[in-house]
């Protein structure tokens, strides 16, 4: 069931088909009961080691027209490879996840809005390397204007 449930989630992942990239999911997708209330997990894809991949991110904000970025911790689940990211960001406002990793010599970066109900699969962008400054502002200024919230 798990392998079904990622590999529908892989074509959220299209950017870098054979390179290393991230794939999200809804918790319940992790198959752990320690990461069942984030707000959402991702697995590296395409790392030889996935146990050794180095990964991080920023919630980037907009509240009251003033931007905000936040450190956020990303929570290693009891499978390798398998990250969640839980919400720390506060609820006032349009947030945007910016993650990046590596893996050996890879890079890999993505942007995922998220909203009251959730994350937003579809306005997720994957990048075969970190997001730029500018994508995170796009995307930021796209998700607050769109009222995905």
């Amino acid at each position: 069931m798990l392998r079904v449930f990622w590999a529908s989630c892989a074509l959220a992942a299209v950017a870098v088909a054979d390179g290393f990239t991230f794939t999200i999911a809804s918790p319940v997708a992790a198959q752990d009961f320690a990461v069942k209330s984030a707000a959402f997990v991702f697995r590296t894809e395409g790392c030889a080691e996935p146990a050794k991949a180095q990964v991080s991110g920023t919630a980037e904000g907009l509240v009251g027209g003033a931007r905000r970025s936040l450190r956020l911790k990303i929570a290693a689940s009891s499978k390798p490879g398998i990250y969640a990211v839980f919400e720390t960001w506060p609820t006032e406002g349009s947030w945007v996840v910016n993650l990046k990793g590596t893996c050996a010599s890879a890079v890999a970066g993505a942007i995922v809005p998220v909203g009251l109900h959730g994350f937003v699969r579809e306005s997720s962008r994957f990048f075969p390397r970190p997001a730029t400054d500018a994508e995170i502002e796009a995307s930021l200024k796209a998700f607050n204007e769109g009222g995905k919230k």
